[in-house]
């Protein structure tokens, strides 16, 4: 009996092909091209500890007073678009328990403005579309992403150059785990500044010499995401006088040993790493998983029918020749 191939078996097989080509493409097309640097971030995290400031009022340097570093990231999508780069613009301010509440950030006890301009896939710096300050490195508000246990250059826009951070092992931030790193900066001169010479153990105008150093650089990091979980500086700037050494006439403009981020915004970094990652694992991992493994049963069971098949209709089958009829004489 001659056996004919079932449409059912057909579609089986034609979807379980199909998911198993869209698994493929999930995991190794789409997932990779997830994995690229948002446009449209709008973020803030906020420092604090305890530290030194100069206060320019009373003319000397204020000890032990809580000191407060905003920075806030907003991509400029239109320039993003229109580049294919990500272009983010970052506010930063320090203040004081004078300048706290600030309704204006150029009341703060110091203010900068910054354009950063990035390639969305490598995290690299591109210099283009009114960037500045020109940077370098392969680190700065975020990592690459899939974080390596290796050494990364930072960027430090106080210092002006990249600075060296090695890995050092795991930490968990409000219960989860990342990369963390370390560094340092050694004192280095950053600028001049005309100040008056009381200031720094001189007479009338002099260029005094700003100082710079951070010895104490942690960065705890998503491994998947690149994002900063936990960031925590220990800066000290200072101005001396032309020439003079360390602790000669030195005046402390800035010091703590430790300004970490608050809770809140380690909660908030968090909480986006996460679903950040929940993101790429469906796309990554969850959806292949599924896709390819009900793709392979349908594939197989269409496989099977049309192997099999299915008897063909009796009554679609040629009619027997009629019997001759007889004869008589």
């Amino acid at each position: 009996m001659r056996r004919t191939t079932s449409p059912v078996s057909l579609v089986l097989l034609g979807i379980g092909t199909f998911l198993l080509v869209l698994a493929a493409m999930l995991a190794w097309y789409v997932e990779p091209r997830a994995q690229r640097t948002p446009i449209d971030t709008d973020a803030t995290t906020v420092f604090t500890g305890q530290g030194s400031y100069f206060d320019a009022k009373k003319v000397k340097t204020v000890d032990e007073t809580k000191l407060t570093i905003t920075r806030k990231v907003r991509g400029d999508v239109a320039d993003s678009e229109k580049s294919g780069r990500a272009v983010w613009d970052v506010s930063t301010s320090v203040d004081t328990p004078g300048s706290l509440p600030a309704s204006d950030p150029t009341d703060a006890f110091q203010w900068t403005v910054e354009r950063w301009v990035t390639d969305r896939k490598t995290n690299t710096p591109v210099h283009c579309c009114g960037e500045t300050p020109r940077f370098e490195g392969e680190a700065y508000l975020k990592f690459p992403f899939n974080v390596e246990k290796r050494s990364y250059r930072w960027w430090d826009s106080t210092l002006g150059a990249t600075v060296p951070l090695e890995f050092r092992g795991t930490k968990k931030v409000q219960g989860y785990e990342g990369y963390r790193f370390t560094g340092e900066v050694a004192p280095a001169k950053t600028g001049t500044r005309q100040v008056p010479g009381v200031l720094v153990g001189g007479s009338g105008q002099v260029l005094a010499e700003e100082w710079y150093s951070n010895t104490g650089i942690e960065l705890v990091v998503d491994r998947k995401t690149g994002r900063i979980l936990y960031a925590a500086i220990g800066p000290r700037k200072t101005l001396r006088a032309p020439g003079a050494k360390s602790g000669e006439g030195e005046v402390v403009l800035l010091r703590s040993d430790r300004i970490a981020f608050t809770e809140e915004t380690q909660k908030t970094q968090v909480d986006i790493a996460k679903a950040d990652n929940r993101k790429l694992r469906l796309v990554g991992v969850t959806a292949p998983a599924g896709a390819g493994g009900l793709g392979l049963l349908l594939a197989v069971a269409g496989t099977v029918l049309v192997a099999r098949g299915r008897p063909g209709n009796p009554s679609a089958s040629p009619a027997a020749a009629p019997a001759p009829e007889s004869s008589t004489r």
